[in-house]
């Protein structure tokens, strides 16, 4: 059971350390122009609000994308459960779940009604519910006020994109 637990953690290390390492491309929204009416598409945004929540020394640069839509949680029925990058599901890891991101992206996510943010790495596909865009876990949830009500409108700021997505998935046989 420790060495399982063992190499979960190191894989975890490892697929952290090459998001770090490996240099940010946004290749679904470079040269598009974004429509300010449709809340759910990204676009770029020069707010002074985007910027107004403290974030790592890494990630002061400017959002590649930014876009408002609604998120909910998934807790204790999926802990314990593959990810769509083979990652066991940790309902209090700050990880999300987005049907269209490349697997390990960076977002923050900013709760739009308390401005409260958190940044997520996307790790899972989902959610599978008409009007929604995205799933954070639980912790997410409770970090940034909404595990209550379980939905919550989010603005979503694209902040890491890997080079290679496949670089991101991590597989445990």
């Amino acid at each position: 059971m420790r060495a399982k637990l063992f190499v979960v953690l190191e894989s975890v290390f490892l697929g952290v350390g090459l998001l770090v390492l490996t240099p940010s491309v946004n290749p679904t929204t470079a040269g598009t122009a974004g429509n300010p009416s449709e809340t759910t598409t990204p676009r770029q945004q020069n707010s002074p609000l985007a910027n107004s929540t403290k974030v790592p020394p890494a990630r002061k640069s400017q959002p590649l994308a930014v876009w408002e839509c609604t998120t909910s949680w998934y807790g204790e029925d999926f802990d314990g459960r593959p990810t769509a990058t083979g990652e066991t599901y940790d309902m209090y890891a700050t990880t999300a779940a987005h049907p269209t991101l490349p697997l390990g992206s960076i977002v923050r996510v900013v709760n739009t009604r308390n401005h409260r943010s958190q940044v997520v790495r996307i790790n899972d596909r989902g959610p599978f519910i008409e009007g929604r865009e995205l799933d954070v876990s639980y912790e997410v949830a409770r970090r940034l006020g909404f595990e209550q009500s379980g939905t919550a409108k989010v603005r979503l700021e694209l902040l890491e994109v890997p080079s290679h997505p496949a670089q991101a998935i991590l597989r445990h046989d």
